[in-house]
């Protein structure tokens, strides 16, 4: 358990679990702090205000990064009373078979994928994370699903995540999107385009970019949306969104992972938005105005200069489509290895879950109570 401050205890204060987190904190002060430029016109010092970019020039809304809600629960103790919050799973108690009840839907194939795991990230004040482990040539891996009602119109999601130091390439990973009507279990009709009304699907995904990357690869969000690109095959895939500048996916350390969706406000607007965050650092947003590179049915990668300006997100054209399942994944086969110019991938790839919440505002990476040295 954390060591929760008291007024009439001293010798604790709230500290961040990582090395980087006062980094962050001076980060969000700088964020919202304004800049001023000093002029001088006919003779008169001017003191007036210039941001770094003109409004008109203005690419995108400014986001949030750093610490979020969860800074005001050390440990993510209590976190699910905070009112923004919908859903929260910390593997903390029930057996996997228990789990699987609260989430409403499982997919662990003879038993052999999913495990209670003592393996935690640092700065959790729990025993317990869910170990999910696909075997090639036994099973895919396996799945939790989940539905929250009402759906919301924009979401975040933010879990803790770890890859075995042998894991492979990842076929799919997690996801968080909507069905309208909800369904009781994932329904992706992968190939397929989504009519507007019926579906959005965004998954966090590693991708490999056929062997140019490590395993498991670097982040990206795989988008299924109405105004999506078709692909060479003439099928529909998720189009992969990428940042300018990859961003690796780990082996053999945990990190924090954050996605926010936001749907456009009406059917005929383009104003959705899309956005990643890696251990509390803004590493993609999607939005108009951004710069991209060449759009076709692969997706495309954002731009630091030139490209093309990004007409904007249109993920639905009807408001009765809402975000409102959760899907946590881990599907590997020896697609993803071939894909990958794998001749002999590991067999075993495990990986570990933690501090799973969906809210409806940012989040950020947990923090934790302990004494000082």
């Amino acid at each position: 358990m954390a060591i929760v401050n008291d007024p009439n205890v001293t010798g604790f204060v709230m500290v961040a679990t990582h090395e980087w987190q006062g980094k962050m904190r001076e980060a969000q002060m700088k964020q919202h702090a304004r800049k001023y430029l000093v002029v001088v016109a006919l003779g008169s010092l001017v003191i007036g205000y210039a941001s770094s970019l003109a409004p008109e020039e203005s690419r995108e809304p400014t986001l949030p990064s750093g610490f979020g809600l969860a800074d005001k629960y050390p440990g993510d103790i209590g976190i699910e009373k905070n009112k923004a919050v919908i859903f929260t799973e910390d593997f903390e108690s029930g057996t996997i078979r228990e789990i699987g009840k609260r989430w409403g839907h499982i997919s662990n194939k003879h038993t052999a994928v999913m495990a209670v795991s003592s393996n935690v990230p640092p700065g959790s004040t729990g025993k317990r994370s869910l170990q999910m482990m696909g075997t090639l040539g036994l099973n895919k891996g396996g799945d939790l699903y989940t539905v929250f009602k009402p759906g919301l119109n924009m979401a975040f999601l933010r879990f803790y995540t770890k890859f075995a130091p042998d894991h492979a390439y990842e076929h799919h990973f997690v996801c968080l999107g909507g069905y309208n009507p909800p369904t009781p279990w994932p329904n992706p009709r992968a190939g397929t385009c989504p009519n507007g009304d019926d579906r959005v699907m965004v998954f966090i995904d590693p991708i490999g970019q056929y062997g140019r990357y490590p395993p498991p690869g670097v982040w990206m969000l795989y988008t299924y949306w109405p105004e999506m690109k078709i692909s060479a095959d003439g099928h529909y895939w998720g189009n992969c969104l990428s940042p300018a500048n990859p961003v690796p996916v780990p082996r053999g350390k945990w990190q924090c992972v954050e996605l926010m969706i936001k749907l456009n406000s009406s059917p005929k607007k383009s104003d959705g938005e899309l956005a990643l965050w890696i251990e509390g650092r803004l590493v993609l947003h999607i939005a108009k105005g951004v710069r991209r590179g060449p759009w076709s049915g692969m997706g495309f990668n954002l731009v630091e200069s030139g490209g093309y300006p990004f007409k904007g997100l249109r993920l639905r054209t009807s408001e009765k489509l809402k975000i409102n399942h959760l899907w946590l994944e881990h599907y590997i086969d020896e697609g993803a290895q071939k894909q990958n110019k794998v001749k002999k991938p590991n067999r075993i790839n495990r990986v570990w879950f933690d501090h799973v919440v969906v809210a409806k505002s940012y989040i950020g990476p947990i923090t934790v109570n302990r004494s000082i040295d």
